[in-house]
């Protein structure tokens, strides 16, 4: 129960500040009360979820002020796993980062940026895979998902997806080439720019 409504929230099937009602929640996951608020807790505790006097249970609103904090943590903890990927690829997983860097090339030149945002997200499990280290990715997985909507949103700005495509590619690149230290400088890099991207669009004036 906690996996799919984890889901729902982060393919946008619930805005932030939505309510979550137990009883549409029971029908729509076919599970009893019990098990609705265990996953409440569960996603609270992940900061996805938050719970109001007189409101119950919402989908949690991040301020722009947080996604840039929750960002400078992912900057430390991706570098962490881009640098371990390195040291652990092998010739198959090389191959699959290929793969990806190719298609996102290919979608940045036909200005498919929803394509592109979709295929940021498979780079970036990939690279946690080939890391294979659990508590980092346990990490990740929560704060990415507290950040959901502000990815999407700078997923759609103009010329963004170009901007970060040689970024990836240096990423990717290293990690091919087993080079843990430039590895994690180059995510670090990546990162970085998120957060420069997200104060952007607190100038102008975009979510809050």
């Amino acid at each position: 129960m906690s996996d799919a409504l984890r889901d729902a929230i982060l393919k946008g099937e619930f805005l932030p500040g939505e309510r979550l009602v137990e009883a549409q929640l029971m029908t729509r996951f076919t599970a009893s009360r019990f098990t609705v608020r265990a996953a409440l807790q569960d996603l609270t505790a992940e900061g996805l979820v938050e719970t109001q006097r007189n409101r119950g249970a919402l989908v949690r609103k991040v301020s722009l002020d947080e996604a840039v904090e929750i960002t400078e943590v992912r900057m430390v903890v991706e570098g962490l796993i881009a640098a371990r990927a390195a040291e652990r690829i092998d010739d198959r997983r090389a191959s699959e980062l290929d793969e990806i860097g190719l298609l996102m090339r290919r979608a940045v030149e036909a200005g498919e940026h929803r394509r592109y945002h979709d295929l940021n997200g498979r780079l970036h499990a990939l690279i946690r895979e080939i890391a294979g280290h659990r508590t980092a990715d346990r990490i990740v997985g929560t704060l990415r998902g507290q950040l959901v909507r502000h990815q999407f949103v700078l997923s759609l700005l103009p010329g963004r997806p170009r901007q970060s495509l040689p970024q990836h590619e240096r990423i990717i690149a290293a990690i091919r080439a087993g080079d843990p230290k430039v590895a994690e400088e180059s995510m670090r890099e990546h990162i970085s720019s998120v957060i420069e991207a997200l104060r952007s669009i607190d100038q102008l004036g975009g979510p809050a």
